[in-house]
C-alpha cells in the first residue's frame, strides 16, 4: 500500500506493509477549515507501527503565491507532476496495488484545484482527495501517536506546522478535539518574512498574526474542561524535525536520530532567533537544511516557538510520523 501527502510545500510518498492488527477506521465527513472536529474513533496502537519500504521527499512548493492569487502556478503544477512521475515508477516497481493521496492547504485554498486534479489522474492514475482541515488533522493524529513509545505520557497536543496551514490535535488513544488555522512557514513568508533577512518590523508582524491564530486553536482544542495532566507536545513535519536538528547540532539529517527526539523551549528560542537573523545563503549552509526549505525556515520556527509560548510547555517532542503514517493506516 501507499500513501501520498501533496502539501503546500512538499509532495510525499510512503510505501508500507501494514500489520494485521486493529487499526483507525477513515475519518468521517469534517466540519470545514477552521473548525473544531470531536472524535473518538482509535488513532492508532503505539504496538502496530508501519513497516517502511520506501519513504522519499521532493520539495514542489505548490502552494507558491496561493495566499495572494488564490490560484496554483502552472510552474507549481508541473513541478508537482514531475515528482508524481517519478513517484509512480516506484508504485510500479514495488507492485502497489492501493494508493491513496490527499492535498491539503494549498489545494483547498486554489480557485483552479481542478487543474491539479486531472494533472494527477492523468499521472498517477488516481483521484487525489482534497481533505478539509478537520481530515486533515484526524489523519495526522493517527499517524503521530501510532508509534509513539510508553515512555512519551498522554494526553497529546500534536501540532503539525505545514506551508499553508497547521493543525492542532488532542488526545490520548484517541483523539478528542481538533483544528486547523490558516498558518504556516510559506504562508507567513510570502504575507510578512519578505526581506532576507526579514526586519524587526515584519517579524513583529508575523508574530502578531500567529500568536492570534495559535491562541484561536489552543482554546478549541482545550475544550471545556481544561483539568488534569499538560498534554505532551508533539511536533511534526519539516519545520520542527529541521529546527530539532539544528539545536541537536547534528551534521547531516538523520530521521533516526531526530524521530522523537526532545527538545527545550529554550533550545527553539534560539535555533529560532538565529534563523531570522541569517540570510538565506547562510540557512542554506547548515547541515540538516534541505535547500528547498532554507527560505521559509525561519517562518516555521517562529510558528513552533510561539505554539509553546502559548501552550505554555517547556519541551517539544519532534516525530518523524505524520499525516502520511496515517494515511497509510487507513488503507487497512
Amino acid at each position: 500500500m501507499a500513501g501520498i501527502d501533496c502539501g503546500t510545500n512538499a509532495v510525499r510518498l510512503l510505501i508500507a506493509d501494514l500489520p494485521d492488527l486493529r487499526q483507525p477506521a477513515n475519518p468521517g465527513t469534517g466540519t470545514g477549515t477552521g473548525q473544531a472536529t470531536e472524535a473518538g474513533s482509535p488513532a492508532g496502537s503505539a504496538a502496530a507501527p508501519l513497516t517502511d519500504v520506501v519513504r522519499r521527499m521532493e520539495i514542489v512548493r505548490l502552494g507558491e503565491g496561493v495566499d495572494r492569487t488564490r490560484r496554483l502556478a502552472p510552474a507549481a503544477i508541473e513541478r508537482t507532476r514531475q515528482a508524481l512521475t517519478g513517484y509512480a515508477a516506484e508504485l510500479a516497481a514495488h507492485g502497489v496495488d492501493r494508493v491513496r493521496m490527499c492535498a491539503t492547504s494549498a489545494s483547498r485554498d486554489a480557485d483552479n484545484a481542478d487543474e491539479f486534479v486531472a494533472m494527477v489522474q492523468a499521472t498517477l492514475g488516481v483521484t487525489p482527495e482534497v481533505v478539509t482541515g478537520d481530515e486533515e488533522a484526524w489523519l495526522t493524529f493517527a499517524g503521530a501517536v501510532g508509534g509513539l513509545a510508553a515512555t512519551v505520557p498522554a494526553p497529546y497536543l500534536v501540532v503539525d506546522i505545514g506551508g499553508g496551514s497547521s493543525e492542532f490535535v488532542v488526545g490520548a488513544d484517541t483523539m478528542h478535539r481538533a483544528v486547523s488555522v490558516d498558518v504556516g512557514c510559506v504562508r507567513m513568508t510570502e504575507r510578512h518574512l519578505l526581506s532576507d533577512p526579514p526586519t524587526a518590523a515584519q517579524i513583529a508582524a508575523a508574530e502578531r498574526d500567529i500568536a492570534a491564530a495559535v491562541d484561536r486553536a489552543l482554546s478549541v482544542v482545550a475544550g471545556p474542561d481544561r483539568s488534569g495532566p499538560p498534554p505532551t507536545l508533539v511536533g511534526l513535519a519539516g519545520s520542527v524535525t529541521t529546527v530539532a536538528g539544528i539545536a541537536l547540532r547534528l551534521d547531516s539529517y538523520r530521521a533516526d536520530q531526530l524521530h522523537h527526539a526532545r527538545i527545550s523551549y529554550d533550545q527553539v528560542a534560539e535555533v529560532t532567533a538565529d534563523l531570522l537573523a541569517m540570510p538565506v545563503g547562510q540557512r542554506l549552509r547548515i547541515p540538516v537544511m534541505h535547500p528547498g526549505r532554507a527560505d521559509v525556515i525561519a517562518a516555521g520556527a517562529l510558528v513552533l516557538r510561539i505554539v509553546m509560548e502559548r501552550a505554555d510547555v517547556s519541551s517539544v517532542v519532534a516525530s518523524e510520523h505524520d499525516i502520511l503514517d496515517g494515511i497509510c493506516l487507513s488503507l487497512r
